[in-house]
């Protein structure tokens, strides 16, 4: 396991020392880090994974430092072309190292698929003999799978749902329980709904229409939870804005659409450079923030005893360690090979522990000084390239940005015209 996830002056190396600091932090170094060199990914290999492919887009992966997660030290790897996110949950995640890091806890890995069943004329009675052949339907659904269920998977129960059409009638609609172990299970869900669709049509006196599983994975929630002293924050007035700027994401949907991304912000890096399905998380997660009805915050901030900020955060977590492109991106699988987790379940506490350090952060920073001045600050390098400085310049003209206070390109080219003027 990973001896320390404390990498302090991390971002005044080059990339290559930076691997080189990674490396040394394992007992045993992760074996497969060439493996985030370049694209990651062969032309060969991707044309595996996609129709039609033309070439690749890159996204640089960053490594979030100082997180502890149920007292183990974790590296944790994180893929994004927005500046401020790997830095700003590096930094709350060692404020919370004060009070023990981050506790996460999470639910069965129970995905649904939803069997949509038509023109029934009883639909009440349906329900009811859908439910007394749920053993036979769970049977069927099961051999589908037979490895699934040999590792201690496979489908656990059928529920069954009325709900009532906008334009007059029912909607008859099986939801199917599985457990799908360590991976996402898209596919496995898939497969069985199909086979037991027309066993389902036939039990209620109906048609089967759609067969797919729901991205509201309400029933694979993570949790995490972190406490940050008043102190580390910027004082107890800070700490009073976080709490009154939390709230209002918790109260209106406005605020709660921005609140979220930034939560996502964190979540999407980490899925996205684990080979997860970055889209499946984030229709799960923001269907989850309407569950009431009303849109709102993903998180909770709160102020226990002793005055010290609580904040929590629980979302469903659809991601995998097997399947997908989790096993067939070599930087995928070097990515999951630096977190050191050894299930999906764990990987999905690590992905909320870093979604909760992001908003945090975000929070605080919109709390205290404002969101824009750490943002830009970071920002101005990528403004700076975009302007045409060369990798000599670079961190000059981004200087001397942040301290004009506009961060603009062409402040960026005028800069740069003058420092080349005075050689």
């Amino acid at each position: 396991m990973a001896k320390t996830s404390r990498l302090s002056g991390l971002r005044n190396l080059t990339v290559a020392e930076r691997r080189t600091t990674l490396m040394d932090a394992f007992e045993a170094p992760p074996t497969n880090m060439e493996a985030l060199v370049g694209s990651g990914l062969s032309e060969e290999q991707a044309d595996r994974m996609i129709e039609n492919v033309i070439g690749q887009i890159g996204i640089p992966v960053g490594v979030a430092t100082n997180f502890v997660v149920n007292g183990r030290e974790v590296l944790v790897p994180m893929a994004t072309e927005e500046p401020s996110v790997v830095a700003a949950a590096s930094n709350i995640a060692r404020m919370a190292r004060e009070l023990g890091g981050i506790t996460t806890t999470t639910s069965e890995p129970l995905m649904q698929a939803q069997i949509q069943l038509l023109d029934i004329a009883d639909p009440h009675g349906a329900r009811a003999r859908l439910i007394e052949s749920a053993d036979e339907i769970l049977a069927l659904a099961n051999a589908q799978d037979p490895k699934l269920v040999e590792i201690g998977g496979g489908a656990r129960d059928i529920r069954v749902r009325i709900l009532p059409r906008s334009e007059g009638g029912s909607h008859v609609v099986v939801h199917l329980i599985v457990d799908v172990a360590d991976a996402m299970g898209a596919n496995a869900v898939n497969t069985m709904a199909e086979a037991v669709a027309p066993r389902l049509a036939e039990l209620a006196g109906g048609r089967p229409l759609l067969r797919i599983l729901t991205n509201l994975a309400d029933l694979r929630l993570v949790r995490a939870r972190l406490a940050i002293p008043p102190g580390a924050l910027g004082g107890g007035q800070v700490v009073d804005d976080m709490l009154a700027g939390a709230m209002l994401a918790v109260d209106d949907p406005y605020r709660a659409a921005t609140h979220n991304k930034g939560i996502m912000n964190g979540i999407s890096a980490v899925v996205l450079a684990t080979g997860n399905d970055t889209r499946a998380v984030e229709a799960g997660a923001h269907s989850y923030a309407a569950r009431d009805g009303q849109y709102r915050a993903l998180s909770r901030f709160e102020r226990d005893e002793s005055g010290s900020l609580v904040a929590t955060l629980e979302l469903p977590m659809a991601v995998g360690l097997v399947g997908g492109a989790t096993k067939t991106h070599p930087a995928a699988r070097a990515a999951v090979e630096i977190t050191e987790v050894k299930s999906a379940a764990e990987l999905g506490e690590i992905v909320c522990a870093v979604g909760l350090a992001q908003n945090v952060a975000a929070v605080r920073a919109l709390a205290a000084e404002g969101i824009q001045r750490g943002h830009m600050g970071l920002h101005a390098r990528n403004v700076a390239i975009g302007a045409g400085a060369t990798a000599s310049e670079v961190d000059a003209v981004a200087s001397a940005l942040v301290a004009d206070g506009r961060v603009r390109a062409d402040i960026a080219e005028g800069i740069i015209g003058e420092l080349r003027a005075e050689r």
